[in-house]
């Protein structure tokens, strides 16, 4: 792995661990073995360090957020979407900790930010969208643009939440709570298919 792939990785690491504010770049040169010069040499600060994981954090994100409209989708696919997004962002869980204080702070991660939610909401629009049109969904636009909020609000602070209340963090609660916001809105054969995927998720 080159030098800047591992001070990547390092800083992720204690920055998920530790809370980015409560990490310095002398303490991720030091946890590498590497000097803080040939840190610098690659990131000339923290702020380059934090933008280069978000950056990589969109880029991973990026298959799920444009998917072909031509994709064809099986149920357990929308399941298996949330699973993938709500994975991602446990695994930057860092930018989420306390993301008004880090957007505040770094107007780039703040644009970054409004242009993934915005992605995000297209995206969670578009799917929902595709469930009505196959009478799996039955609530109406103003219900479903609701809808899209709530998961977007839930996938955004749960991990958060539950670091709070003395959790782990755990990306299958995550998605359970997004199915469980979901199944309401779906027609009853749906909604049993995703209330069982549900429990089991929360039974894992």
């Amino acid at each position: 792995m080159k030098t800047r792939e591992r001070i990547l990785e390092c800083a992720l690491m204690l920055f998920n661990q530790e809370g980015e504010p409560n990490v310095s770049t002398l303490e991720i040169a030091n946890e590498l073995g590497i000097s803080p010069g040939n840190l610098y040499y690659h990131f000339h600060g923290k702020e380059p360090l934090i933008t280069g994981l978000f950056e990589r954090f969109q880029a991973e994100l990026v298959p799920l957020l444009d998917p072909p409209e031509d994709a064809q989708l099986d149920v357990e696919d929308y399941w298996l979407f949330l699973h993938l997004i709500a994975e991602r962002m446990a695994h930057y869980r860092f930018l989420f900790q306390d993301l008004s204080n880090l957007t505040g702070r770094l107007p780039k991660i703040a644009r970054g930010m409004r242009h993934w939610l915005n992605a995000l909401k297209r995206t969670l629009a578009a799917l929902l969208a595709r469930l009505k049109a196959e009478d799996q969904l039955l609530s109406d636009t103003q219900s479903l643009g609701q809808l899209v909020e709530q998961i977007t609000l839930t996938l955004l602070f749960s991990l958060d939440y539950q670091r709070i209340i003395g959790s782990e963090g755990e990306s299958r609660l995550v998605v359970y709570q997004v199915m469980m916001l979901v199944a309401p809105h779906l027609n009853a054969e749906s909604r049993f298919a995703a209330e069982l995927l549900a429990q089991r998720y929360l039974e894992d």
